[in-house]
């Protein structure tokens, strides 16, 4: 699960490489010091970068102290250790040390999300707010991703290839970039042939942590029994034609999180925040301006 647009396929802004739990990763810090930290978590081990958490959530970058990294194994970071959920939320309290907070707005899509709600559930007192975008509780979007990729009507989809990417199958990283753009077509509400090819270009492929993630990871992916524990107030924004991380999906954390808020945007698929950029950031923005006032 990754989000890559034209806003952010130029090359890759310089980055300062920062040892964390013995691996060193590529971290971008905008904004303001002595701003309210957000640390922004990208989507899709092995493909997904810091460039769209940079692209988005640098958006707030006038009002908050914004972090994004590439996680270990993905992007231009080290990718020493394991890929492990506890691995990468250890990293991002590393990450939280780091930079002096005491307290973080946590954020992330997609995959992000998944490990935003990995950190604000394993580190809950490190939490100050937690804003997500089209992701899931569980690994219940696999079966619903695998039905809607079949039903399209835009493009026919290379079965073998489909299982491949999500058994996490890929065989290297040439591997993972044929199978990425079989199914980029997927995910935005307008399908833009030239657009994709441009996304495939501009992904960064390390096979070795995307296999992890979803030969490992995903399998024992269920964050719905601890969910409820989470007081930290949260955000949950999805496309309405989301085909990976359903709206069923960003309800079903809603129902989870006491006093989570949920707005679906009409017109967008896996990437509100690219597709449409402003109102997703009005939303995130006032959603935040509250939670500063009441803290």
């Amino acid at each position: 699960m990754n989000d890559v647009s034209p806003e952010f396929a130029a090359a890759t802004t310089e980055a300062r490489m920062v040892e964390i739990n013995g691996n060193r990763l590529a971290v971008e810090v905008l904004g303001p010091e002595g701003a309210p930290v957000l640390i922004a978590h990208h989507g899709a081990p092995g493909l997904g970068s810091r460039a769209e958490p940079r692209a988005s959530f640098g958006r707030l970058a006038d009002t908050y102290r914004v972090v994004v990294f590439d996680a270990r194994g993905s992007g231009q970071s080290e990718g020493n250790g394991t890929f492990s959920h506890e691995q990468w939320a250890a990293d991002i309290d590393g990450l939280r040390q780091w930079i002096g907070a005491e307290q973080v707005i946590m954020a992330g899509g997609s995959y992000g999300g998944f490990m935003a709600m990995e950190y604000a559930t394993r580190y809950p007192g490190r939490v100050r707010a937690m804003v997500l975008r089209d992701t899931s509780p569980d690994n219940s979007h696999e079966e619903k991703a695998l039905a809607n990729a079949l039903a399209n009507t835009r493009v026919e989809i290379d079965r073998e290839k489909l299982d491949r990417i999500f058994a996490g199958t890929v065989r290297d990283d040439d591997d993972l970039r044929d199978c990425w753009r079989e199914i980029l077509p997927l995910y935005d509400y307008v399908y833009d042939p030239e657009a994709v090819e441009k996304k495939v270009a501009a992904t960064p492929y390390r096979y070795e942590a995307h296999n992890y993630a979803f030969q490992v990871n995903i399998p024992n992916y269920d964050l719905k029994p601890v969910l409820p524990q989470v007081t930290a107030p949260t955000l949950i924004t999805v496309g309405r034609t989301d085909w990976i991380t359903p709206v069923a999906c960003s309800e079903l954390i809603a129902s989870l999180i006491p006093g989570s808020r949920l707005v679906v945007f009409e017109k967008s698929g896996h990437s509100p925040q690219i597709e449409e950029a402003e109102a997703w950031t009005k939303v995130v923005r006032e959603f935040l301006a509250g939670v500063i006032r009441s803290t």
